[in-house]
């Protein structure tokens, strides 16, 4: 039996959240904010009980880092501008860092003024999904109009900004680089994925929903900190805005009185490239702060270690040599070392001059089964704005990376048309995500594995692993316990995640470096131990104490009871008899090969 606890300190922060969450001031001539229509075309078990008073929950503690940053930026020196090119001497860095917190934690940034870019990634979790009950149903994190949501989890921030631009290597013939589970977002322009990717969920329309990117500019151009955009980035915001603008901006994207067009603001082309410049800045600077050490700062147990100041305990030391040998993890999660597989292998690699990333930057199809509980399966049916986010149902399929390179339904527009070739070779595969703070969660909820007391997260691109134990698993038995089943259906008998693994979402290109390791559960929990020990805000001196920047804002409560390799399994619901996959996945040439997707 599960259950919830909270701590003291829980029950005080939330009553601190309660007296700062105060909105600053909305736009004059703006329509005043609005309650998000609710949208739900979902069947029982889909949408957790608590989704709304948790949804509160979470904007108040994203308003708290709001006001947090903008008491930073008033504490802010004035920097100088000197030299040539013209920097900010002194304090430019702080001030980009600041800018990007302010507006990666604005609520104002979305249609309704009630989602930020911070609602789908909070500090306590290492900037993903904060939200327990979201994480175990409905995988994907409702957007601006509750409760419409996407296909996908929450990838976390930190370190995403050393993934380089997307490319295709021609030697290796696969792809490195880029933002997003499916590498859509490629930074061509901005020669940064990751300035590129915060540029995407303002105008997604399961997510913060704008109508048009010149919607940015206009909420900027009131904003209580454009001082400060305008003191790094020199921004013009003399712009002429249409009389309809407000109301445009608070309208969510896909509406159908917008028909299809991505620029409904009328602008003259020169306000057009002021407003592009700003969205640019927009990126840029929110990269900046997921760049700087208030995110991404290297102080886990493992930094320490290969500084000599921390000595891993048996099993993380036990899980970081399966991890670079037996699991053979490391050749995808790179340690900036070496790998040793057989046992017959000494691995004399040294720590080398980097740092270390545990990512490769490529995809990989892992054989995942197509989750049920994903929200866009369900959403078949138009919301009050005459928007059908899925009109496929459950004959969509998501073919990640080989979607976007065909610019196919889901994704984005590939902006190289010489990689259109590749999508066959690239069908199922999804980005070789960082495991750095994978593990991270709330001090009150110290584990991300039952008994607990744990916070409950989610793993894999569509959310299917519910514990670290089951990721590892995964990998070690694939191929072992493997069925010709979806998911819910596994045979009498056999308990899903544990002795039956249902059958690929996409058969083409599965990844067969893994899936029959031949760990023992001891293994398996030894590596678990070593991924904990990837969780920044360590110090030697204070071990106990996290020193990760805001990482106490976490005001909900902790679970407890089950255990690790079952944790999750009452929420799985049985997937419905699935249609052919629709022509507009699998007819977009190149055609899937060698296997049509089911």
């Amino acid at each position: 039996m599960r259950r919830y606890t909270s701590a003291l300190v829980t029950a005080v922060l939330a009553a601190l959240l309660g007296i700062l969450g105060v909105p600053h001031a909305a736009v004059s001539d703006d329509p005043a904010p609005r309650p998000a229509p609710a949208y739900n075309p979902y069947p029982p078990g889909i949408l957790p009980s608590d989704l709304d008073p948790e949804i509160a929950r979470v904007q108040r503690e994203v308003q708290f880092i709001f006001n947090e940053a903008l008491n930073e930026w008033r504490a802010l020196p004035l920097p100088t501008l000197s030299g040539s090119p013209p920097t900010l001497q002194g304090g430019g860095y702080e001030a980009v860092d600041i800018l990007g917190k302010l507006m990666n934690f604005d609520q104002n940034m979305s249609p309704f003024r009630n989602e930020a870019c911070g609602f789908c990634h909070m500090p306590y979790t290492g900037f993903s999904g904060p939200i327990p009950s979201v994480n175990l149903t409905m995988i994907a994190y409702p957007g601006t109009l509750g409760h419409r949501a996407g296909k996908r989890t929450a990838q976390r921030y930190t370190y995403s900004p050393d993934f380089p631009v997307l490319e295709y290597n021609t030697t290796q013939g696969i792809f490195f680089g880029g933002n997003f589970w499916d590498g859509r977002s490629t930074g061509y322009k901005l020669q940064s994925a990751d300035a590129e990717q915060a540029q995407h969920p303002p105008v997604d329309t399961q997510e913060m929903g704008f109508p048009d990117t010149a919607c940015i500019a206009f909420r900027l151009s009131t904003a209580v900190y454009r001082p400060l955009f305008e003191l790094v980035w020199g921004a013009d915001f003399d712009i002429r805005w249409p009389g309809n603008t407000a109301q445009i901006c608070a309208t969510p994207g896909g509406s159908a009185r917008f028909g299809g067009g991505a620029t409904p603001i009328r602008l003259s082309p020169k306000d057009r490239t002021k407003t592009n410049n700003i969205y640019d800045h927009w990126g840029q600077s929110i990269s900046k702060y997921e760049r700087s050490n208030r995110l991404s700062p290297f102080t886990s147990k493992f930094d320490a270690f290969l500084k000599g100041a921390y000595t891993l305990t048996a099993d993380e030391m036990a899980g970081y040599n399966l991890f670079k040998g037996k699991a053979n993890c490391n050749s995808c999660h790179l340690d900036g070392r070496s790998t040793a597989l057989t046992p017959d292998q000494t691995d004399t690699g040294a720590a080398s001059n980097t740092r270390p990333l545990f990512t490769c930057f490529g995809y990989a199809n892992l054989g995942l089964p197509l989750n049920p509980s994903a929200a866009l399966f369900y959403q078949t049916t138009p919301d009050r704005f005459g928007f059908t986010p899925n009109p496929y149902g459950f004959a969509y399929r998501d073919l990640g990376l080989g979607t976007f390179l065909r610019s196919g339904f889901g994704s984005g527009p590939n902006p190289n048309s010489q990689w259109v070739q590749f999508a066959p070779i690239s069908d199922g595969q999804m980005q070789t995500s960082t495991v750095r703070n994978v593990a991270m969660t709330p001090p009150q909820c110290p584990t991300t594995e039952a008994p607990g007391p744990y916070f409950q997260k989610e793993f894999f691109h569509n959310g299917y692993a519910k514990s670290l134990k089951q990721l590892v698993h995964f990998y070690n038995t694939r191929d072992v316990f493997a069925f010709k089943v979806t998911s819910g259906h596994c045979p009498a008998g056999k308990t899903e995640k544990v002795e039956c693994w249902p059958m690929p979402e996409v058969p083409n290109n599965i990844d067969m470096t893994f899936g029959n390791l031949g760990l023992t559960d001891q293994e398996e929990d030894q590596i678990v131990a070593f991924l904990q020990a990837l969780t920044d805000g360590f110090d030697p001196d204070h071990p106990n104490v996290s020193t990760y920047p805001d990482i106490n804002t976490f005001t909900g409560q902790c679970m407890t009871g089950g255990i690790s390799a079952t944790q999750g399994n009452e929420t799985l619901i049985p997937t419905p008899p699935l249609p052919p996959c629709a022509s507009a996945v699998r007819g977009v040439q190149p055609l899937p090969a060698p296997h049509p997707i089911p």
